[in-house]
This record gives structure tokens, sequence and C-alpha cells, in this order.
């Protein structure tokens, strides 16, 4: 797929209906996809994967599980390929705010020119062949294929940095359309927001550096840092979006459309009011200042700040993550050694050292 530079989106996240109860439990069968008949060719599935981000524009999809899976599950458990336009699939297009500025003319977009889109995808019985099929029933091994998908997921989550570095200099920019640039306490916003978003870069990249070569020869990240890089991700842009907002100013959010700025008369009085130092042009001060708006309460807020907090699982299931992870046992026996407390039986760290070591070789692919 690579080579031939096609896009595939993967789908996991189930519409899940009642969260209380597994997938067979659910009043509605159609709450996780699912297989609804098989044939010698292959099989049919229904169901809706939501928030699916880029389906709309990519070539292929892959549906996963979207969580562990019990006996009674066996139909959930499906991995299968099938193209965008398949018969039976349904996309329904999810709307964000202002997002029919762009209609309205290239300034008030704010960003005319890149942006996202989500989609919940409805399928009825669409079908899968025999050859595009990975999974078929293997429940044990959902859980498994959820936490490795979710540790690169969670790892790619680093590009939010490269959204930081757009958004940091607009913020930088329209300090400096205003002319206080020089001010120490807007320098040390800037200082800070660069803090955080590297903060961020820098997880991403640690997760990457410390990944373990698998049986087949792809890299498996570490999922403890990809999760830490996931979770900076889902607080670290609100504040940085925060003090953009706060070095923007209250025009932000009320400054009048491109159709005002373009009036025979209303746009002189736009232009001589709104201007900040005078050698910059008043149209550049709102570019800067709609792009701001866009990123931080527009339609890619959706995706810098809302996918930031859900995409790839929500803040509480990278904690879930980080705990399974934490070797609290291991970490209480370092600390209880330097004290110079008598140690406890060694059950305290087996536990630990056992998980440690079967991830080890799960992702090297040796036995234990």
């Amino acid at each position: 797929m690579q080579s031939r530079g096609c896009v595939i989106g993967g789908a996991m996240t189930d519409v899940k209906g009642d969260r209380s109860k597994a997938p067979h439990q659910q009043t509605d069968p159609d709450m996780f996809v699912h297989v609804t008949r098989r044939t010698d060719d292959g099989v049919y599935v229904s169901g809706a994967k939501a928030h699916q981000t880029g389906c709309l524009n990519s070539h292929w999809l892959i549906v996963m599980p979207t969580m562990r899976l019990g006996e009674a599950d066996k139909d959930y458990a499906i991995v299968g390929a099938l193209p965008v336009d398949a018969d039976g699939i349904t996309y329904i297009y999810g709307r964000q705010s202002c997002d029919t500025r762009s209609m309205d003319g290239d300034l008030d977009a704010g960003n005319a020119k890149f942006a996202g889109q989500e989609a919940m995808i409805v399928f009825d019985d669409v079908f899968i062949p025999n050859e595009l099929i990975f999974m078929d029933g293997e429940h044990e091994f959902a859980a498994m294929l959820v936490e490795r998908f979710t540790c690169y997921h969670r790892r790619s989550y680093v590009c939010k940095s490269g959204v930081g570095d757009v958004l940091i200099g607009a913020a930088a920019t329209v300090a400096d359309y205003n002319g206080v640039d020089k001010a120490s306490h807007i320098r040390d916003k800037l200082v800070e927001m660069t803090h955080l978003n590297e903060t961020i870069y820098s997880t991403g990249i640690a997760a990457s550096y410390q990944a373990e070569e698998m049986k087949s020869g792809v890299y498996l990240c570490d999922d403890m840092i990809a999760n830490v890089c996931k979770h900076h991700v889902t607080k670290l842009p609100y504040e940085i979006g925060r003090l953009a907002q706060d070095l923007a100013g209250g025009l932000m959010v009320t400054m009048p459309s491109q159709k005002e700025l373009e009036h025979p008369e209303l746009g002189d009085l736009i232009k001589k009011y709104l201007q900040g130092r005078p050698e910059i042009a008043t149209e550049d001060r709102m570019r800067i200042m709609r792009l701001i708006e866009n990123m931080t309460l527009g339609r890619n807020a959706v995706g810098y700040l809302t996918e930031s907090m859900h995409g790839a699982g929500s803040p509480q299931a990278q904690r879930i993550q980080i705990a399974r992870q934490a070797q609290l046992g291991f970490k209480k026996a370092l600390a209880k050694t330097l004290a110079g407390i008598a140690p406890d039986t060694a059950d305290e760290i087996a536990g630990d050292l056992a998980d440690y070591m079967g991830r080890v070789f799960q992702a090297s692919g040796e036995s234990e």
C-alpha cells in the first residue's frame, strides 16, 4: 500500500452503545461492527465506526476490534480490509464549528487550505473477501491488537507539536503586529508555549528511540512512553491554546468579517481603527488573528484540541496503560534498598518483573 501511495483508514472506534455491556450483550448488536454471515468467499459485516478522521479521502479501510473481547464476542473479533467505496457503506459527515466560513472568503476561514474531516461509517452487510481477512474469531488476540495499535497511534500524536509550532508562530506574529513583542511577559508566555510543545515532541521521539524490534522485523515503540506522549497531548495543547488567545486579545473573536473589510464605506473604517503597528497592514493583522481563532476555537480546533483529548483513546485509557507498566513493586524495592530497609519477599517485584520481561519477549518474538 505504501509503495502504491495508498491511504489506509484504520477504523477501530465503535459507537459502543451501552458502555456497561460487552458487545454481545448490547440490545442492538450493531453497536459494534460484527460478522453477520459467512460464505465460502468471505464474510459480511454490519455496524458503525465513529469519528473516522480522513476516511473520506482514504483508499482503503481496515476494520478492527475496539476493545478486549471474550469467548461470546467471537463475531466481533474481525479484522479486514475493504475499499472505501465498497457496496453497503454509508458515510455521515461530521460538522465542525465555523466550517461554513470557508465559503465566506479565505480571510474568515483562518486556514483555508488545510483542514481535516471526520465521518461516521455505517456498514450494512458489507462484504470482505477471505484474502483480505486478517482476524476472524480469534478473540483472545483482540486486546493485544488494540494495545499495539494504540501504542503506535498514541506515539503518533507527537504530530500535535507540529501544529503547536504554527500556533506559537501565530502568537509571536500577533504580538509583533500589536507592538508588544519586546514586553517581558509576552516573551515569557512564548517561552512557556515552546516548553510545553517541546515536551510533547520529546516524549514522541523517546518512544521511537526506545522501540523494540519484533519477530517480523517491524519495530514497536516503547508502550509506556507512547502513552505518556499522548497523555501530555490531552493537556498541554489546551494551555498552549489559552496562551495564544491571551496574546491575541479579544479582537480575535469580535472582529468583523471579510465582507465588511471589503465594503465600500465600512472598509476604510475597519482599516483605520483595527490597525496595530502603522507599518503592518490591517488585513494582515486580521488574518493572523483569524488563524489563531481557527486553531483554538474554530474548525481546526477539532484537530488540535478535541482530537488531542479523545483521539487514540481518552485520557483514562492512557492512565490505565501507564498504571499497568508502572512497576511499583520494583521501584519500592529500589527505594527500600537505598533506605536500608530489609527487602520483602521476592513476590513483591515478581509480578512487575514478569510483566516487563513478558513484554520484551513478546516484542522480540522469543519464547519466555
